[in-house]
């Protein structure tokens, strides 16, 4: 036990002061998503959701968009756009999750990711609140491959395995309206706490 303490103190590294809180102003950017969209960021219409996640293939951050998608309603409603972030290619994320409908945005040099402060940590995956989550992406990823025919999880994902998710909600006038910064790969807002925070923050 002492030795797993050990362990987390060594790689519990402090947050970076890029990370954006509430009331900061991000910078316009237009984003290209793999559909061939281009992403306006911020988007003078609509709430964007700005979500980073790990690697395409990732079982935790598929079983989490896959979560998302079915309150598509819900977030089409509020007038939330679902704007998702991988440290992987384009191409991998057609493979992985280009059935979704939300924009995906390919950025394997994770410039996106050091623009705001998104960390990569091996706590990702060795603390203690990651393994049940982790036991449960895993059950998923294996259902998925089984039964539903999809293909087995990179074995050496583009960026590792230690990324830690992030999200940010962000209003029509490019001011944060709420983010967090993950402890762990499934460390994220839950559906209803996103929708919770929208109608609060964004109407």
């Amino acid at each position: 036990m002492n030795d797993l303490t050990s362990l987390m103190t060594k790689y519990a590294a402090p947050r970076r002061a890029s990370q954006l809180k509430p009331g900061a102003t991000i910078p316009i950017r237009a984003l290209r998503a793999i559909s061939g969209t281009t992403v306006a960021l911020p988007d003078p219409d609509r709430l964007i959701h700005l979500q980073f996640r790990r690697f395409a293939g990732c079982p935790a951050c598929d079983l989490h968009l896959r979560t998302l998608a079915k309150r598509q309603a819900d977030l089409d409603a509020l007038g939330i756009r679902e704007v998702v972030v991988f440290h992987s290619s384009a191409d991998a994320l057609r493979t992985y999750v280009g059935d979704l409908s939300f924009d995906l945005i390919a950025d394997p040099d994770q410039r996106l990711y050091r623009a705001f402060g998104v960390e990569s940590s091996p706590r990702a995956l060795l603390g203690p609140r990651a393994w049940l989550p982790l036991a449960k992406a895993i059950a998923h990823g294996l259902r998925a491959v089984v039964v539903e025919g999809r293909p087995m999880p990179p074995l050496h994902p583009a960026g590792g395995r230690f990324g830690l998710p992030a999200d940010l909600l962000i209003g029509r006038n490019g001011r944060v309206l709420a983010s967090h910064y993950g402890d762990h790969l499934d460390d994220q807002w839950s559906a209803d706490e996103l929708l919770e925070k929208a109608f609060n923050l964004g109407s």
